[in-house]
């Protein structure tokens, strides 16, 4: 009697500790399932970055606005279909998130090395990792082991992706809300080293603010036109100095009131992320470190592990 009870509190505890494992990511979750793994994204991601400089900043940002919606799910690469309308035309994405066809090269290069075995989050998680490196940025160790989601959600993204209209206490929170702290949020802006805005989100900055250096405000609205509507789509880099180099430039820009974004100059506005921001324009280790350190957070939103979701075949659809 004695031993049947031992047995069964062994295999509860067995059970629990195998619950909790599995909804762990690691990084090794790969090593022998997909040996070639990371090689095979790596050499995917800098031959589109070859082509085109801007789509590290891209790919970036596609992990970024995965992570914020429902978690690290792969939930923004999937097309609408009848039963849901996904994550693809939400106002933050809708003409501005790129690079699917990278993920879908990527995706099929991987599927050649090791099929059905990696997900399409986890692959969002590694090509960020990879884009920041081959620009010049930090390395960290991608944990892996999500698994894709079956459905999308255009209302959480809309509700879930911070605009650049916010201002410090409202971006505070809505990283807090996903377990992130003040800190990362202004490490995690710093991405905004590389990559384009388009006009229609630093409009309403360079022609309506005030804390914004005079000079910067006539460069850029050279090229967006105060009139919406007109020039909506032109290109502004987000890092005037170095758009396609990741570095701290960024922190430097904010210090001199030349934040393009309106949400960018909230981190150096009087506020209490002024001294972070000074620190990392003083020391890009310090930036660099954090980022990495925000990332790897960022990557534990909320995945789906175990058995929850699949590993899609195609990125952009359901199995």
């Amino acid at each position: 009697m004695a031993s049947s009870s031992f047995m069964a509190t062994f295999t509860l505890v067995f059970l629990v500790l195998m619950s909790t494992t599995s909804a762990q990511l690691s990084t090794n979750f790969y090593s022998s399932s997909c040996p070639r793994l990371f090689s095979t994204v790596k050499s995917t991601v800098q031959s589109a970055i070859q082509k085109e400089a801007r789509m590290g900043a891209s790919l970036l940002r596609l992990h970024f606005h995965d992570c914020f919606v429902n978690g690290c799910d792969g939930s923004l690469l999937l097309d609408d279909t009848s039963s849901f309308t996904g994550e693809k035309n939400a106002a933050p994405n809708r003409n501005s998130a790129r690079g699917f066809d990278v993920v879908d090269n990527i995706k099929s290069a991987v599927e050649n090395v090791c099929p059905g075995v990696v997900s399409c989050a986890d692959i969002l998680a590694i090509a960020a990792r990879d884009s920041v490196v081959t620009l010049g940025g930090p390395s960290w160790n991608v944990k892996l082991g999500r698994r894709d989601a079956r459905t999308a959600s255009q209302a959480a993204a809309n509700n879930s992706i911070p605009p650049p209209t916010r201002n410090l206490n409202q971006l505070i929170s809505t990283f807090s809300a996903v377990g992130l702290s003040t800190r990362d949020l202004v490490a995690l802006s710093g991405s905004h080293t590389i990559g384009q805005a388009r006009c229609t989100s630093f409009r309403p900055r360079i022609y309506n603010e005030t804390n914004l250096d005079s000079s910067f405000a006539q460069t850029r609205r050279s090229n967006c036109p105060r009139t919406s509507g007109s020039g909506d789509n032109n290109l502004a880099p987000l890092d005037l100095q170095t758009p396609t180099s990741f570095d701290n430039n960024y922190f430097k820009n904010l210090i001199q009131n030349k934040g393009l974004l309106h949400s960018d100059q909230q981190l150096f506005n009087g506020g209490s992320t002024d001294s972070i921001v000074r620190t990392y324009s003083n020391s890009y280790n310090t930036f660099s470190s954090d980022f990495a350190s925000a990332m790897i957070k960022m990557g534990d939103i909320k995945p789906l592990t175990g058995s929850s979701g699949e590993i899609r075949k195609n990125c952009r659809k359901t199995n």
